[in-house]
């Protein structure tokens, strides 16, 4: 087992960490060292925790509470002989347990994406020799080689670092490769995008080399240390989830609780007692909705089939639902708000500060060497086709030197480039020598003559030098302006400076100098001296264009954007002002301040933070569970490894599908195919329109239930016979709640959908004046068809119980379209603005007709055909269903009603 207590490596001196692990930094560990401490470690990959298999993945579908109750529906329509309802409850319970368990399936494949992170080979040096091991095989004090291209295979110690750049945005958020350094850092409770002189498992060398002691193998490094809390992580319900269990558990025990009554009312009126039996558990089957799962999946389903084309994947089909629900958005920066590639913001010389340069910039001093600058002390290059290549910061002043006139294809060619001292992170700056043609432009010269390779007679060499601006503008002893040289003054150059950053930008200073030779030793000693100072340039990795719409969107509809980020606060409070997540003073919470923070205090204040920085993987998940403790649902954005735990622990947890891991990915609900906030505004709308679309469904099917119950429920204490059979109930039920219920998922959304907060995370299913409905208008539907049956059999009709059963089913159908809004009426909406819903509606009218005058089914259902003018009765007396929300309507928007 690995040290329980591990010091802070990048606070040890190398030489103290090699002692520590007991190795030796050149020549490394000696074979049979090795392979007794992989005895002892274990071997370097990224344990998978224990999984259920596939049959008890499918059996677990089948313990919701919801599910339980239509397995038991199931069985009793079995027993009174409707094996018709017996089938459709089987095969609604199986298609949702199928649809679980190929969601488990796939989230169970978090980990392994995790494992395939990790490098395959490693080059280590063991014994002095050099080698290629399996990464596998890497213990802790082995020394590594690490080089461009090649991902880390461990957690190693650096003590060499020749211009090595290594690519850390999956595990802390930073959107530039870092620079590493191989000196100790004194603080040891670093962020861990600070530990610089460390390199970590699973994240990728862009530049240079270097070399390491492993410091950490396996589930030891930071990558298994995020392995570990995914692992730990369970799922969090939806919020459907969770009112559909409490809906379920209610409704079993409303209905029990009224059949109950019904039996033993009818047992003592003297009704018989087979009769009531079957007439109780028929309507206890026909109360509880068993189309509602189907419904939902279907509702969900075709959302998930729509935000396909808005660039939205849906891995788990309830994410599409609980969108609608969030009241928090915890937004990665680095790719989800901002576009994940720099961009030059500013540029100042000659005491102009410009946001963009004019194409003929290049045609004056001293934008034209400052351009010429930018472009050739540069590494970016040109691919086959017209992409670039190279560090993001080198490729953006690529762009804008090119943009503005300097090509640096064509200026290679008249001014090649001689030398170079390259960047390294201690001198925070670069240097590249170039030949060029005399006479050269009016600059301060080197009279004396410089010995030197590379330059001939006739030419000159010019060195231009960029970097940090407190590196290069100490080294400057003047200024080039439009006349020539100048003289500098560097305090307002560095004022400039400091507002340049206050504003989030990465400020880089550009200085030239001439030579008649090149200087020998080109070193930096000799080179970077005695600069004149051209100009500073600033570079912001820019915010996407729609994301500041998408925000006000976001707060338009009442929820709450959060930008997390692992990038320093300057560049976060930038960008956050930038697209309205903040005001300029208002807090930005860093990880370390987070870290000093116990849970309790932190949810004191967590609703009102907006902006974190520099944070750690498992405050990503502190934040997260604080925000639910407080009663918010909560989505989180993010694309990289370190975001992962928190996007399973998230409400909804929405991954980006570019550049995004594969770990992110599987461990999201959501993934979003071009990587835009916008999109989740898109997908926020469609949310809510589907559970606008569940409600209705759910109304209209509770409403029947309620009119069926107050049906047979009153016509006893009216002195009525029992006015249904069980057929009757059960046809009702089957009929109405299948195709016109499902067809109520292709409604569209309703008015001023993103106008209105969220629904709060604790509201019933039954808010908003739903329960009420289900009541009156069950009470309505009740009343038309005990009315209908009185006056049947006060007027001798002899088809009563027929004309009772036409009624009810015909109401039902009446309700379903005018329940279409909460709001608006039908003839706004437009009767054919939902066909499929009118189809459904004629089609169930045409066969509840069929059980009327289709001679081979009056036996089957009991019926007998009705006369024109008792059909014409039961028609009018159905209408008044609709009528009567019509008018419901019309008092919700005068503001009468459920307000």
């Amino acid at each position: 087992m690995a040290d329980t207590n591990p010091p802070a490596w990048h606070s040890l001196p190398a030489e103290e960490v090699a002692r520590h692990l007991d190795t030796d930094a050149r020549a490394g560990l000696s074979a049979e060292n090795a392979r007794a401490r992989l005895e002892q470690y274990g071997a370097n990959e990224i344990r998978e925790g224990r999984r259920r298999g596939p049959l008890a993945m499918f059996l677990g579908q089948f313990t919701d509470f919801m599910i339980l109750v239509l397995i038991a529906a199931a069985i009793v329509s079995g027993l009174i002989g409707d094996l018709t309802d017996t089938l459709v409850i089987v095969a609604i319970v199986v298609l949702n347990a199928v649809i679980g368990f190929v969601q488990e399936y796939r989230a169970e494949r978090a980990i392994a994406a995790l494992k395939q992170m990790a490098a395959l080979t490693a080059h280590v040096v063991r014994g002095g020799q050099s080698r290629m091991v399996p990464a596998a095989e890497l213990v802790p004090g082995d020394v590594v080689r690490i080089e461009a291209g090649n991902a880390v295979p461990a957690d190693l110690r650096l003590t060499e670092a020749v211009q090595l750049r290594i690519e850390e945005a999956a595990l802390t958020g930073e959107s530039q490769p870092v620079e590493k350094l191989e000196r100790a850092l004194r603080e040891p409770d670093l962020p861990l995008g600070d530990r610089r002189n460390l390199a970590f498992k699973g994240t990728l060398v862009t530049y240079g080399r270097g070399r390491g002691v492993v410091v950490a193998t396996g589930m030891e490094t930071e990558l298994g240390r995020i392995a570990a809390l995914l692992r730990a992580e369970g799922e969090v319900k939806t919020p459907l989830q969770k009112r559909l269990a409490r809906f379920g558990a209610n409704l079993a025990v409303a209905v029990l609780v009224i059949c109950a009554i019904l039996f033993v009312t009818g047992l003592l009126r003297g009704e018989p007692v087979m009769l009531m039996l079957l007439t109780a558990i028929s309507l206890a089957v026909a109360a509880i909705p068993e189309a509602l799962p189907a419904v939902v999946t279907v509702s969900l389903a075709l959302g998930a089939r729509k935000l396909v084309s808005q660039n939205a994947l849906i891995r788990k089909l309830p994410a599409v639902e609980t969108l609608g629900s969030v009241t928090f958005i915890c937004s990665d920066k680095t790719g989800t708000l901002t576009e994940n590639r720099m961009r030059v913001e500013q540029v100042y010389a000659d005491d102009q500060m410009l946001q963009s340069l004019p194409a003929d910039a290049a045609a004056r001093e001293p934008w034209r060497t400052l351009l010429t600058a930018l472009a050739l002390s540069n590494d970016a290059r040109p691919t086959t086709g017209e992409e670039l290549i190279g560090d993001p910061t080198e490729v953006a002043l690529y762009l804008a030197a090119r943009q503005a006139g300097a090509d640096k294809a064509v200026l290679s060619k008249s001014q090649p480039r001689v030398a170079e001292i390259a960047f390294d992170s201690e001198r925070a700056r670069m240097t590249t020598l170039h030949r060029e043609a005399l006479p050269a432009p009016p600059l301060p010269r080197e009279r004396e003559r410089v010995r030197g390779e590379g330059a001939k007679e006739g030419e000159a060499v010019i060195a231009f030098t960029k970097g940090a601006p407190e590196q290069v503008l100490p080294l400057c002893h003047d200024r080039l302006g439009a006349a020539g040289a100048e003289a500098l003054d560097r305090g307002a150059v560095e004022a400039l400076v400091e507002r340049m950053a206050a504003d989030g930008l990465r400020v880089l200073a550009v200085a030239v100098r001439r030579w008649s030779a090149l200087p020998e030793p080109a070193d930096t000693e000799n080179v970077e001296t005695k600069l004149t100072f051209l100009g500073l340039v600033g570079l912001l990795d820019p915010p996407r264009p729609e994301a500041r719409e998408a925000v006000r969107l976001c707060r338009s509809a009442g929820i709450t954007p959060v930008m997390i980020t692992g990038d320093h606060p300057a560049t976060a409070r930038n960008i956050a002002t930038r697209l309205g997540i903040i005001e300029q003073d208002a807090e930005v919470l860093t990880g370390r301040q987070l870290a000093r923070l116990d849970m309790a205090q932190f949810e004191q204040h967590v609703e009102r933070v907006r902006v974190y920085a520099r944070v750690a993987p498992e405050q990503k998940i502190k934040i997260v569970k604080a925000l639910q403790d407080r009663g918010e649902f909560v989505a989180m954005t993010g694309d990289g490894v370190n975001d992962a735990p928190a996007l399973k622990r998230a409400d909804i947890g929405v991954a980006m599908g570019i550049t995004g891991t594969d770990v992110a990915k599987e461990a999201g609900h959501m993934i979003l195919l071009d990587d835009n906030f916008a999109t989740i505004v898109r997908a926020v709308r469609e949310g809510r329109r589907i559970f606008d679309n569940i409600r209705k469904f759910i109304k209209y099917t509770m409403t029947s239930n309620s009119g069926e119950i107050w049906t047979i429920f009153l016509a006893p204490f009216l002195g009525l016979p029992i006015p249904l059979l069980p057929i009757h109930i059960l046809w009702i039920n089957l009929v109405t709640d299948g195709l016109p219920g499902l067809a109520l998922a292709a409604e569209k959304e309703e008015r001023g959908v993103m106008q209105r907060p969220p629904r709060p995370p604790n509201e019933s299913i039954f808010a908003h004046g739903m329960w009420q409905h289900i009541v009156w208008v069950g009470v309505l539907m009740g009343a038309a068809s005990l009315f209908t049956q009185a006056w049947a059999i006060h007027t001798g009709h002899g088809h009563w119980q027929t004309m009772v059963f036409t009624v009810l089913t015909l109401s039902q159908l009446g309700h379903v379209l005018a329940i279409r809004s909460e709001t608006d009426s039908l003839f706004v909406q437009g009767v054919f603005s939902n066909r499929p819903l009118i189809g459904a509606v004629l089609f169930t009218f045409g066969l509840q007709l069929a059980t009327i005058y289709v001679p081979w089914l009056n036996p089957v259902f009991k019926t007998e055909a009705l006369t024109l003018n008792e059909l014409a009765f039961c028609l009018a007396m159905s209408t008044l269903v609709f009528i009567g929300v019509e008018i419901e309507k019309w008092l919700v928007r005068r503001g009468v009603l459920y307000r």
